[in-house]
């Protein structure tokens, strides 16, 4: 994933900063987890998927 681009995105739902893990992005506070897909974010709520309890970032 682009830096610069990773730089400026932010969560569709809290505004808060987003983590790039393999090929997800992911929000902590809100637990979710964004799919990349051919190097393009899917910054879509529907799209996500809900961490795990388990899951740290």
């Amino acid at each position: 994933m682009d830096r610069k681009l990773l730089a400026i995105l932010v969560c569709p739902l809290c505004k808060g900063p987003l983590v790039d893990v393999d090929d997800e992005l992911v929000c902590k506070p809100c637990r979710l987890a964004y799919p990349v897909r051919d190097e393009i974010p899917v910054m879509l709520e529907q799209e996500a998927r809900q961490l795990e309890p388990e899951e740290e970032y």
